[in-house]
């Protein structure tokens, strides 16, 4: 059986992401950050006691900024695939908290790509980064490729790219 680490779970792609997976028989584990308000009900439904047997879905409290745990994380979970949909997705909050939003996306996905790195799981795991589509702006082709320029015309999108070296 494989296993995915899904960062982001509680979003709308991450839950979408998550029975997808559960549907092709994977074990799934999400990365949930804390947060005084419960923000699960995107995957409620996909819940199970981690007292029964054969659970296939599990969630693990953490986020992209700390990377002693996104460590402890994957080494616990030793994951065939890793998405990392977790992001500051809020172009308001990203422009009142720039900080956040570029330690969040940009150097979350550094801590992603290095936890793999450090414990060895390099040839194992497969990482998937999801980003904004913001980050082509002004959109010159259809479908975009690895070649299609960057015109940015939203701050997220210019910040995401320029962190994570996209630019």
């Amino acid at each position: 059986m494989k296993t995915a680490l899904i960062t982001g779970i509680t979003g709308q792609d991450g839950a979408y992401l998550a029975e997808f997976l559960l549907n092709k028989g994977y074990s799934v584990h999400g990365l949930k950050r804390r947060s005084s308000s419960i923000n699960t009900e995107r995957i409620d439904h996909l819940y199970q006691d981690v007292h029964e047997k054969n659970v296939r879905f599990k969630l693990h409290y953490g986020d992209l900024t700390d990377s002693s745990n996104l460590i402890r994380i994957i080494q616990e979970v030793q994951p065939d695939e890793i998405y990392n949909l977790g992001a500051m997705s809020h172009v308001k909050v990203s422009f009142e908290e720039p900080e956040y939003t570029a330690n969040t996306d940009g150097v979350g996905t550094l801590r992603v790509l290095e936890a793999v790195r450090l414990l060895g799981l390099v040839k194992k795991t497969r990482i998937y980064q999801a980003s904004t589509s913001e980050l082509y702006g002004l959109v010159q082709e259809v479908p975009q490729t690895e070649k299609t320029p960057f015109i940015h015309v939203l701050h997220m999108a210019s910040q995401s790219s320029t962190v994570t070296g996209s630019w």
